[in-house]
């Protein structure tokens, strides 16, 4: 029997089969001795023990088309974010860090502003502008008012996307109008500081229908992915790579060098300001963490 892993914990691994249900399994001490540990969302072999009390063991991993470092998931087909667009003002230090760590592992990414019923179409224009000319799908809704759900579910549709972004954006909230039976924990925002607490603990995913999963993510904030070094952040920003080639030196960090492509570029207004002052920022922390 196949199915997918849709959560791990502990050492028991659920295991969803369409149109059977969820099994919890235990992995072979195979995968232990080969050193292979079975990761959220791979397709799975199993041989089912009991199946009035729905548990098995995984027999096999089936090849991935992907493996994810940060977060450690597998088989990803996009990844969405979800930010607020007002009631936490947008933290585009922390979307660029997200925006490059899926594209240094080459993950298609949807940008969602939720919260949209509280902004202006001006506001909304705006934000658009930082993000679309570098090619990024760019979505607006509202959990609370119900606005462009239909157009969200649309986004994905035969598709695993893992779905990530900082407390107190309504993620939770937006995930539950989405799909229906399992319902995440949503967590109360503090008035005070306007961020929520922490209530995603674990990778999970939740099957949207026969065909789609989406997988809620723990928060995330570091550049720590295994490999990243500061020479790979332009490559990670995709509005730079139409002029990089007008770069004078090779190897240009485009951020003191003269006759610099990207600069030219920022100066003429076809890069984002904001995009580009969060470049400079990431470049110089990766900078410092390789010093010591």
């Amino acid at each position: 029997m196949q199915g997918k892993i849709v959560k791990g914990i502990s050492g028991f691994y659920y295991v969803h089969v369409v149109g059977t249900g969820i099994y919890e399994c235990k992995a072979k001490g195979v995968f232990r001795n080969q050193k292979i540990k079975p990761l959220v969302g791979d397709n799975v072999e199993i041989a089912v023990i009991d199946e009035e009390n729905k548990k098995g063991n995984v027999e096999a991993i089936l090849p991935r088309k992907n493996e994810l470092i940060r977060p450690a998931v597998s088989n990803i087909d996009m990844a969405l974010v979800i930010f607020a667009a007002e009631k936490p003002d947008p933290n585009f230090n922390l979307l660029d860090r997200f925006l490059c760590m899926m594209e240094y592992q080459k993950v298609p990414v949807t940008i969602c502003f939720n919260k949209c019923d509280l902004v202006t179409e001006e506001k909304k224009q705006e934000l658009e502008a930082i993000y679309k000319p570098a090619g990024y799908d760019v979505i607006f809704t509202s959990a609370k008012a119900g606005i462009h759900l239909e157009d969200l579910k649309e986004r994905l549709k035969g598709k695993t996307t893992t779905v990530a972004g900082p407390s107190g954006v309504g993620k939770s909230s937006l995930i539950n109008q989405i799909q229906d039976g399992i319902y995440m924990e949503t967590g109360a925002i503090s008035e005070k500081i306007e961020r929520g607490k922490h209530t995603t603990r674990h990778s999970e995913i939740i099957p949207l229908g026969d065909d789609a999963y989406i997988m809620d993510t723990p928060g995330f904030s570091s550049m720590d992915v295994p490999g990243f070094e500061k020479e790979d952040l332009w490559t990670c920003y995709p509005e730079f790579l139409a002029h990089e080639p007008y770069c004078k030196f090779q190897g240009c960090s485009h951020i003191n060098e003269p006759n610099c492509g990207v600069k030219d570029a920022l100066a003429e207004g076809n890069i984002s300001q904001i995009r580009y002052e969060n470049y400079v920022l990431l470049y110089n922390e990766l900078k410092q963490i390789k010093k010591y």
